[in-house]
């Protein structure tokens, strides 16, 4: 059975089932998740709890076997946690995640919480993990995207007590939190509740949150991409300063705005020679978010434009490997700069537009 996030505390008021699998790349989502779970298992008798750690190709799965499937010494309900850092729990992990499950059924005296990181979609068709899904409850964790950030925080805060002003002043509020702790949110969370510590119940102006909150941002080189091709110059700068302060390799931002560029011209060649834009984008691979930005993106490039960035992703890929090109910057990350800018406008650009200035 599968679950959303949103859903589990209403499950979770209507009763318990035996097996719980958490999964998801979002490690504060996926503790909470897990200890609402812990937590509601406490209330109904579940007093004992072991955990055990998935770690190597020659993990001894026989004591987490007899812990599920064995009553508790001290007491009459068990919490039995098993987690796989790696998401891959190899032969012998599979055949006993397998039995865990099938064991888990009608069990109402051990409580199994498996604990797993994201996993691709290969994985989570396999024997094991099909298991536990049928067999018990599975809930992936995600990440919250950058657009619903604001408003998570703003739930964040009610739930604490406080909000933001009403109307723009508070929109912008939210937006500049949100600025500051994208792609972190555990250091969101920890900034909201410094929040509650710092100000009592009630509403919070913008000088309240600017003084308080620190930049805690922390961005994902694939994440550029997308706020390239939704044309949000200031968000691609910041992102780009941030990943360069982080120590992100020169190579990897380009690899990522090039190949952009260069899946556009491939969808854009097809469409050129007569296929539909749906078939087009999935003979290219393009799916889910990078699909709809590539479907509102395409009408506003030409041929030409194309040509001219696909010439400045070269130029540039020479310059991040210390070769110097006229009239462009010298350093790698004012060029990947010039280059992911140069994408942006042409994204942000008026439909059947074909003019695009350097």
């Amino acid at each position: 059975m599968q679950l959303a996030a949103a859903q589990l505390s209403a499950h979770l008021q209507k009763g318990l089932r035996p097996l719980y699998t958490v999964h998801g790349d979002e490690p504060l989502l996926a503790q909470e998740a897990a200890d609402a779970i812990r937590a509601a298992a406490r209330t109904q008798g579940y007093t004992e709890r072991s955990s055990y750690t998935v770690a190597g190709a020659h993990f001894d799965w026989s004591a987490v076997l007899a812990a599920g499937g064995s009553l508790s010494l001290f007491a009459d309900k068990q919490i039995v946690e098993v987690r796989v850092p790696s998401g891959k729990p190899g032969k012998d992990g599979s055949v006993a995640l397998q039995q865990l499950a099938q064991a888990a059924e009608g069990n109402d005296s051990t409580l199994t919480l498996v604990l797993l990181p994201r996993l691709d979609k290969m994985t989570r068709t396999g024997a094991w993990f099909t298991a536990l899904e049928s067999h018990g409850v599975t809930l992936q964790v995600d990440p919250i995207e950058r657009a619903a950030l604001p408003q998570w925080i703003a739930q964040r805060l009610g739930a604490q007590g406080q909000r933001v002003k009403a109307g723009e002043e508070g929109q912008r509020t939210l937006q500049f939190f949100a600025d500051r702790v994208e792609g972190n949110l555990l250091a969101a969370h920890q900034e909201i509740q410094k929040l509650a510590l710092l100000h009592p119940p009630g509403e919070l102006g913008w000088e309240q949150v600017e003084s308080a909150v620190h930049n805690v941002a922390r961005y994902d080189v694939f994440k550029l991409g997308e706020a390239v091709l939704a044309g949000n110059p200031q968000r691609v700068a910041r992102m780009l300063e941030g990943l360069q302060a982080e120590g992100e390799a020169e190579v990897l931002v380009h690899y990522t705005l090039a190949e952009d560029i260069r899946a556009l011209k491939r969808v854009k060649d097809a469409m050129t020679a007569g296929r539909p834009l749906p078939m087009a984008l999935r003979e290219n691979r393009i799916w889910g978010n990078k699909e709809r930005a590539f479907e509102r993106v395409l009408p506003r490039i030409d041929d030409r434009m194309l040509a001219r960035l696909l010439r400045s992703a070269h130029v540039v890929d020479g310059i991040v490997k210390g070769l110097k090109q006229p009239d462009w910057p010298a350093d790698g990350w004012q060029a990947l700069q010039r280059l992911a800018l140069m994408l942006c406008r042409a994204c942000a650009m008026p439909a059947e537009s074909g003019k695009m200035r350097a």
